[in-house]
């Protein structure tokens, strides 16, 4: 008897970059509003090279990701371009799958974007922070 288990497709390299552009703009506009406040609290312009400020500002990106994330799997990029994170059982990410997810992604692009290459190699197309947090990026295209 056969199966009736719809076969998952994975989003690609390419779909991936077009949904981190589109939650590029969400994100240069929270983190805008995120250094308002700070220069608000600070009574003034934030120093070059002020370490708190840069992990308010890591703070900030992590919880618009991990909120996204752990709250249906799609931030507006995600729906936008048809894509949905989920554990690869099929189960919603957790915050700290979530932490390990944007950890790792940095890492990733701070080493030249080689851990997203890496989704052009691998069968379920996931780059290194999927594989780090057991997470895949399904294509909702029907």
């Amino acid at each position: 008897m056969a199966e009736n288990t719809p076969r998952v497709r994975y989003a690609g390299l390419t779909r991936r970059l077009l949904v981190m552009l589109y939650d590029l703009f969400l994100l240069a506009a929270l983190l805008f509003i995120a250094t308002v406040v700070a220069m608000i609290v600070n009574r003034g312009p934030i120093e070059p090279g002020e370490h708190l400020f840069t992990v308010y500002l890591l703070a900030v990106s992590f919880g618009f990701y991990g909120w996204f994330w752990t709250h249906g799997g799609q931030t507006l990029g995600m729906k936008t371009w048809k894509t949905r994170l989920q554990r690869q059982d099929g189960r919603p990410v957790t915050w700290r799958l979530a932490l390990v997810r944007f950890v790792t992604a940095i890492i990733s692009w701070l080493l030249a974007g080689l851990g997203f290459l890496w989704a052009l190699f691998d069968p379920q197309k996931r780059c290194w922070h999927d594989i780090a947090s057991h997470c895949v990026l399904v294509d909702l295209r029907e």
